[in-house]
């Protein structure tokens, strides 16, 4: 049986947090662990220049953290393919040819590019390689020939840019080369976990995240610190769950949901504290994330392994993405000298 083809991965711009962990990287092993999948996930560090191209050590540094945090939650390199975007090099000439296929007024209408140059207020700084990064997004997925991109919901956007792009290739050069992928997305409830501060982003940028390489103790201290119920002052007084970041952390990560409804209850008739559901979901964080950190605190102690995987890793991408260029070539007519040499 054909197994599908999945590609996914991350900017490396600092380590992950449990938002990362929650939204994508536990369906990740959940999908390695299948064998139902040939697994490619990237670390994305060309994209990541993208918008730190003058602060390249930031990505050199987060490179081996985010590769940690990948062996951390269990992605496993001898069942999925763990690379570096970088160093495949059939990926940047696939980004040109897919580029004349793609006008300039379809990227700005893009809504995810759009709220993102929003986000980081480029202005008349625009970045083109952020601006035409939905391509290169195209040009990593259909280099494995992809039929399955895990993401968030906002990146659907970016995906049906992709089916595009395949879609008018296929059709411009009269072949059946490249394929169309398909999201594949959070059940639901376990998309984007809102920050520490109640904003409805975690993020790096924003510091309101908990981290997986976090210690015990500064997963206690930012969880004490978490936005509630401003108007629950005292004790007695009854409290609010909707918009209540202790409770929205703990339906994502409490698998006893009867204890989760009996709080909630609790909570809004009054009598329940702040600072006992924080020391719960304390409890229930911790019983997540002691096992993640300490497999990466066994993986720090030999980074040399480390880059070995990573290397071994996009030596073989490397293969698989340059059969795909080569076909391409022949489809466009580029190669020339192909049965010479």
């Amino acid at each position: 049986m054909t197994k599908e083809i999945i590609l996914t991965g991350d900017r490396p711009t600092g380590k992950l947090h449990i938002g990362h962990y929650i939204g994508s990287l536990k369906n990740r092993v959940m999908l390695q662990n299948t064998g139902k999948y040939d697994s490619y996930i990237m670390i994305a560090d060309t994209q990541a220049l993208t918008d730190n191209a003058r602060n390249p050590e930031k990505i050199r540094n987060s490179l081996i953290e985010v590769a940690l945090d990948y062996l951390a939650v269990g992605l496993d390199p001898e069942k999925s393919t763990i690379f570096v975007q970088s160093q495949i090099p059939a990926l940047f000439e696939l980004t040109t040819d897919y580029m004349d296929l793609v006008t300039l007024s379809r990227l700005e209408r893009n809504p995810t590019v759009k709220t993102e140059i929003k986000q980081k207020g480029f202005g008349d700084s625009l970045p083109v390689g952020f601006l035409t990064y939905p391509v290169a997004q195209a040009a990593d997925i259909t280099a494995f020939k992809a039929t399955l991109v895990p993401v968030g919901d906002d990146q659907e956007p970016m995906l049906e840019q992709t089916r595009e792009i395949v879609r008018s290739f296929n059709r411009t050069y009269n072949v059946d080369v490249l394929v169309e992928p398909k999201g594949y997305f959070p059940p639901k409830g376990q998309g984007r976990l809102p920050g520490l501060d109640g904003n409805a982003k975690m993020s790096k940028s924003l510091g309101n995240a908990i981290y997986l390489s976090d210690d015990a103790e500064t997963v206690k201290k930012k969880v004490m610190s978490m936005y509630t119920d401003p108007n629950h002052i005292h004790v007695e007084d009854p409290g609010q769950v909707e918009g209540n970041t202790v409770f929205t952390y703990l339906d994502v990560f409490d698998p006893d949901k009867d204890t989760v409804a009996q709080l909630k209850e609790d909570y809004q008739k009054g009598g329940l504290g702040d600072v006992k559901i924080k020391r719960y979901l304390n409890k229930v964080l911790e019983a997540e994330l002691a096992p993640i950190r300490e497999r990466r605190q066994k993986y720090a102690e030999n980074l040399d392994a480390v880059y070995d995987m990573l290397y071994q890793g996009s030596q073989k991408a490397n293969q698989v993405a340059d059969q795909t260029l080569q076909e391409v070539r022949d489809a466009i007519g580029f190669n020339y000298f192909k049965n010479r040499g």
